[in-house]
């Protein structure tokens, strides 16, 4: 049996910090319009991101010294980085040392190539996997994305449950006058494909800095729409953000994660490493702590890992979105990733 010697990780308000969200590339296929402008973009040189071999021992560091139990790969978008399975297959090697079981690995993709990975992916490890798509209607999916790849990423969708990834999740981001008519439909396709929707309110993290609070849906309102349709019930949540619904013939659940609404910052128990390996002890951290340097230099694990803690120690109690000391991050989503 494997000796147990990590500690929690505890940041100033008590909450145990035990999920690692790891961007591998500041780089995507798609140009997302809430997410990065179609032009202009300087993308990271492939010398200053992380390379597997460094991701992989920040991973390690979190799991053995304190017992971090999720792992989720981001972006930008995750599969154009090169042999994607073979990051997978190490970081599913980690063991977290109070059970010994392993991490639970999780990606988070936009799914146009997913197709072409879903088998090897999960024969190398990947327990879990959310692909975002906000439209389900073509023209519109183009308008959003810059991409007309709708079909591909539906393809993808399918390819996870053959692979037989269970469940697979479809995040949705709704913005008010883009794809607020949608809801229902959205819900329609979970319920007939077997898939979870996972609604998001729009959060000021848009490339081009125009968010605002009327683009807001509020989560009462997508559950009010669906529910009218196909009556639900509230799930008993855990550390989770979404909130669950369970539909009550039986058909299936879907998420809502308020994170402008109804925060979750009293419960939040992750961080995030950027691609060129910066600490964010939040999504909307405006502080970060350098781990490139230390991996480079020389430091030993002991240096990282306090380097960590030392940022978890300055985490904030939450992200005041929508109140007047509310401070914009710097970074637009897909350079901090999701």
């Amino acid at each position: 049996m494997a000796v147990d010697n990590s500690a929690p990780l505890v940041d100033p308000y008590g909450r145990v910090v035990r999920d690692l969200r790891i961007s591998i590339t500041d780089r995507c296929n798609f140009r997302c319009t809430y997410c990065m402008p179609e032009e202009g973009m300087q993308w990271l040189d492939r010398a200053e991101i992380l390379t597997y071999e460094e991701i992989e021992r920040v991973a390690r560091i979190c799991v053995e010294r304190y017992g971090f139990d999720g792992i989720r790969i981001t972006g930008g978008e995750p599969t154009v980085r090169a042999r994607l399975p073979l990051l997978i297959q190490r970081l599913a090697q980690l063991r977290v040392p109070a059970t010994g079981a392993a991490v639970d690995l999780a990606m988070t993709t936009n799914g146009s190539s997913f197709a072409l990975l879903a088998a090897d992916l999960k024969a190398a490890g990947l327990s879990r996997v959310n692909i975002s798509c906000d439209s389900l209607r073509p023209e519109r999916f183009q308008a959003l994305t810059g991409r007309g790849q709708l079909g591909r990423v539906l393809e993808g969708i399918d390819a996870a449950r053959t692979a037989g990834f269970d469940p697979v999740k479809v995040n949705v981001v709704v913005m008010r006058g883009v794809n607020d008519d949608e809801m229902v439909d959205f819900a329609e396709f979970g319920r007939r494909q077997g898939v979870e929707i996972r609604f998001i309110e729009f959060m000021p993290l848009d490339a081009q800095g125009e968010w605002s609070m009327d683009q807001v849906v509020p989560a009462e309102e997508i559950v009010e729409a669906i529910g009218a349709v196909y009556p639900v019930e509230a799930v008993v949540q855990g550390s989770e953000p979404a909130t669950r619904y369970r539909y009550l013939d039986g058909a299936g659940a879907f998420g809502v994660i308020a994170s402008v609404t109804r925060p979750f910052c009293e419960g939040c128990d992750r961080i995030r490493i950027t691609a060129e390996g910066q600490v964010r002890n939040c999504l909307f951290a405006v502080h970060e702590t350098d781990l490139m340097t230390l991996l480079r230099s020389g430091a030993t694990d002991d240096d990282i890992a306090a380097a960590i803690a030392g940022d978890v120690g300055r985490k904030w109690a939450g992200h005041s979105i929508g109140r007047v000391n509310f401070i914009r991050p710097a970074r637009g989503m897909s350079q901090i990733g999701g």
